[in-house]
């Protein structure tokens, strides 16, 4: 079988952002699987891939490609390299290991981020043989690799489930799994915005196409990823639905469309003709999600708002408003695609009704004294200033 054209990796600052840049000679496989990956663009005037400069997308791009064809990191930063020795053998059952989790149908995230931290694993502990693994193997990694790349605990955990998938495809070592224990979760509560600046940052979007897509992920509550997946035939107008397929953890789920959006819809539909997907990019492809993000931070500045924005805090604030208006918690759980009730349970800890309706201890403080003290009748915290 002929060899894939290498894969050439190298950071550059272009549109005054970081970018990491994949090259490689034209090869059609090579291009969709570049294709498959959100948030890459074609660069005319550099003549490459590219797309935003983190440690999640080089990472990405090395476990996409580097089954496939030779990926060369010698121009990446030595810190962020994280340059692998793996022999053939290892190579192999990397391989075998991709084919496995695609077997059992996982995202094509999770297998690439599973394939990830699996070779990375075993590269670090290239000397010991696969049988003789153990527990604090797993832990020396952990305790060296985590803390010198600074992952965070969210990637330590996707460690540990990668590692639990891992030895059930091969039980050979001696990794047990009822001791593998992930860190906790951060417990963050989400932030929202108020309705009022939401429809602000809509009414400032000049860009139709840009203008829908924030309305749509609002008043749907719409993950990114599925946002970019909807296509023309998941809406059904007549009964003023949309169908979401294939959603985080596999699931359909169907949302209601705002009356208010509709018109908006059909103006963006014959302005736009869209063929496939609801919002398309170049040649009928999906749109990318870092650009949604991109014009969304624009929106947000032209709104005058300066926190920041991401099209998940769109997500939150629609669930946090359905709860705010008296929508039971049971219905947006199905609404939002929720597995478990818990999940849905954190949007009640930034409800503002509910907290707003608490009286709080120094207001009351000061309302009892000026109850009781007829010659304090405007208590100030301010005294005489």
């Amino acid at each position: 079988m002929k060899k894939l054209p290498t894969i050439y990796l190298e950071q550059k600052v272009h549109r005054k952002n970081n970018q990491l840049l994949v090259r490689f000679q034209y090869h059609q496989q090579l291009i969709d699987l570049m294709k498959s990956v959100n948030a890459t663009h074609w660069s005319s005037s550099l003549k490459c891939w590219y797309l935003k400069d983190t440690d999640k997308n080089l990472r990405t791009i090395i476990a996409l490609f580097e089954n496939v064809t030779t990926v060369d990191t010698s121009k990446i930063h030595k810190k962020r390299a994280f340059q692998r020795n793996l022999t053939e053998a290892q190579k192999e059952l990397l391989n075998a290991f991709y084919l496995f989790l695609k077997g059992k149908r996982y995202s094509e995230s999770t297998i690439n981020t599973y394939t990830f931290f699996v070779a990375d694993f075993i590269n670090f502990h290239t000397k010991t043989a696969l049988d003789d693994l153990c527990n604090r193997h797993v832990e020396e990694f952990i305790e060296t690799v985590f803390l010198e790349r600074n992952y965070s605990i969210s990637s330590q955990r996707q460690f540990i489930s990668a590692i639990k998938v891992f030895i059930v495809f091969y039980p050979q070592t001696t990794i047990n799994e009822l001791q593998l224990e992930r860190p906790k979760k951060s417990k963050k509560l989400p932030f929202v915005l108020s309705q009022e600046e939401i429809v602000t940052i809509i009414k400032v979007t000049q860009n139709l196409k840009h203008k829908v897509i924030i309305a749509l992920l609002y008043s749907c509550g719409l993950r990114i990823s599925e946002l970019i997946n909807l296509k023309l035939t998941d809406f059904n107008l007549q009964r003023k639905q949309l169908i979401v397929r294939n959603g985080k953890g596999r699931k359909d789920r169907y949302v209601s469309l705002a009356d208010s959006i509709f018109p908006l819809l059909s103006n963006y539909y014959h302005s736009f003709l869209p063929k496939i997907y609801f919002v398309e990019g170049k040649a009928n492809t999906k749109y990318s999600a870092e650009s949604v993000r991109q014009f969304l931070k624009k929106s947000c500045v032209r709104a005058k708002i300066y926190k920041t924005v991401t099209p998940h805090t769109l997500r939150h604030s629609y669930a946090t408003h359905l709860l705010e208006n008296g929508v039971d918690i049971r219905y947006i759980q199905s609404l939002l695609g929720h597995a478990k009730p818990e999940t849905t349970m954190i949007y009640t800890h930034v409800k503002r009704k509910d907290l707003m309706q608490i009286s709080n201890p120094l207001d009351m403080a000061i309302k009892k004294l000026k109850a009781t003290d007829n010659t304090n009748r405007n208590v100030l915290l301010s005294g005489n200033i």
